[in-house]
């Protein structure tokens, strides 16, 4: 049996509830396994109809992102765990699978539904196509 070690734990980050929670399952494995923890924001490209107002926007998401961001870096701090984050551009499904696989990292954990629509019934568009499409284990937390 081959026998995988945990070392980096990948945690796509939106600022609801349950990326918090996804985040709190991310720190009790990384403390188990001795990991480390990255927390994702992927803000996404809008229309190009959209463009006068996306700056401000970006702008707006980025400092949003940023705060909630520090907010997880503490929470795992205090838990003894390295927390880094990174804000990337572009679509959600595709940056987390890319970071996934380019950086190596042994494990996803993800909220099972995020800020998006409420309408998914079970789990969130998101991290249902991260599970299908994913290389990389995925844990996804309810």
């Amino acid at each position: 049996m081959i026998q995988t070690q945990i070392k980096k734990i990948l945690v796509p980050m939106d600022g609801s509830k349950t990326s918090f929670d996804a985040l709190d399952e991310a720190i009790t494995v990384a403390r188990a396994c001795q990991a480390t923890v990255l927390g994702v924001h992927v803000i996404s490209f809008l229309p190009a109809e959209f463009m006068p107002s996306v700056v401000p926007y970006k702008i707006y998401q980025k400092k949003e992102a940023g705060k909630f961001l520090e907010k997880a870096k503490v929470r795992a701090a205090r838990s003894g765990i390295l927390f880094k984050y990174a804000i990337v551009y572009g679509n959600p499904v595709d940056q987390v699978i890319s970071i996934a696989k380019s950086k190596k990292f042994d494990l996803i954990v993800i909220g099972a539904r995020g800020k998006g629509r409420v309408s998914e019934i079970f789990l969130g568009s998101v991290s249902n196509a991260i599970l299908h499409k994913s290389s990389v284990p995925v844990l996804i937390v309810k």
